[in-house]
């Protein structure tokens, strides 16, 4: 069954913390941009025998006559692909962190075979979750017209910063790519991680501290406190979000940011910025993107769209919560994580609420 927003968001916020690493991390998702430019083992295309498979699988899938949000695994059945996803899941989480996939026949598809599809590989993937508080389990990625300041940026053409989302996975489906423009860009926040501990040990530290995250108003508060970075048992798991930490005010339209934080901020961003460290992406139709969101950061340039409907760029997104696979001491060290974290949201709800009456 598929995870709440709140769930999914608890699941993935909720993470263990043994110490601050304060040495570089070598490890396979300590990659570098550069290096992967001249590679191409990141992608893998599906073969015929996969595209049957799935196909097969789709009308089995229709025939139960169940609800795309009633389905299981069971009901998709990928007899010999389940053991590719398999490996494809171990990459994102214990390897590089991320994986692309190339010929899923969205072309010849209608619409509804790739949702359905999509959908389904999430359940082999993981436990897929709703992405906002009206709970949609499978986003769509498109401009709807409305103006940035207004909406999520994901809804509109607009460059999007570096950051991570809410959830361990998220994964795209190209359905249509835009006239101009639209890269994914990516980076490794281990990498980052390690050139910033390079360039200002001084700094790190601060990463373990409380940002403010800007809420847009969802779940009744302004913002929230997001610790960056938690390190155990020899994972880096990283949160980031720029546009969202430095946007997060009070009520009296104050940013709430200090100096310290904003260095490291611009900092952070300085090397994920640079060309050595991101690796960009065009998106073609049928290409499947697969990110941890605990090891990479992912943003989006600007684009230009088709002036016919049909063809304007469109991507289907899932947000994947997968398994715990830890130590009985870490698995402690995410309880005790969990229960502050749900402390701290009943405080800062509380605190939120106290000061809307006395305005």
């Amino acid at each position: 069954m598929y995870k709440t927003l709140t769930a999914q968001t608890l699941h993935y916020f909720a993470r263990p913390q043994e110490r601050i690493l304060r040495e570089p991390l070598d490890v396979a998702a300590a990659w570098k941009g550069r290096e992967l430019r001249q590679r191409d083992d990141w992608r893998e295309t599906l073969t015929d025998d996969d595209i049957g498979e799935i196909e097969r699988a789709i009308d089995a899938a229709r025939r139960t006559g169940k609800p795309m949000g009633e389905l299981s695994s069971g009901d998709f059945p990928l007899p010999t692909l389940s053991k590719k996803i398999a490996r494809w899941r171990e990459e994102v989480r214990s390897g590089r962190g991320f994986q692309v996939l190339r010929g899923v026949p969205v072309e010849g598809w209608p619409q509804r075979d790739s949702e359905l599809f999509f959908w389904c590989f999430g359940l082999h993937f993981g436990i897929p979750g709703a992405q906002n508080p009206q709970a949609d389990l499978l986003g769509h990625v498109r401009d709807t017209g409305e103006s940035p300041d207004e909406v999520r940026h994901y809804r509109t053409r607009v460059n999007i910063n570096f950051h991570c989302d809410a959830a361990d996975v998220v994964g795209l489906l190209c359905l249509q790519k835009a006239k101009r423009g639209g890269q994914s860009r990516i980076a490794s926040s281990v990498s980052v991680y390690n050139e910033l501990l390079g360039r200002r040990p001084d700094l790190v530290e601060r990463l373990y501290e409380p940002f403010m995250m800007d809420t847009k108003g969802e779940g009744g508060v302004r913002y929230i406190p997001i610790r960056p970075c938690r390190f155990d048992e020899g994972e880096l798991r990283t949160f980031y979000h720029t546009d969202y930490f430095r946007s997060a005010a009070g009520f009296d339209g104050k940013l709430v940011l200090s100096s310290e934080g904003r260095a490291v901020l611009d900092l952070y961003n300085e090397i994920a910025a640079s060309p050595d460290f991101y690796l960009d992406m065009d998106f073609e139709p049928g290409d499947v993107q697969l990110l941890s969101n605990h090891s990479v950061l992912h943003a989006r340039t600007d684009y230009e769209d088709h002036p016919e409907p049909a063809l304007k760029r469109h991507l289907l997104r899932l947000w994947i919560s997968l398994p715990e696979d830890a130590s009985f001491a870490s698995r402690l060290r995410r309880r005790r994580s969990r229960a502050g974290m749900l402390a701290t949201l009943v405080r800062t709800k509380l605190s939120h609420g106290l000061q809307r009456a006395v305005r």
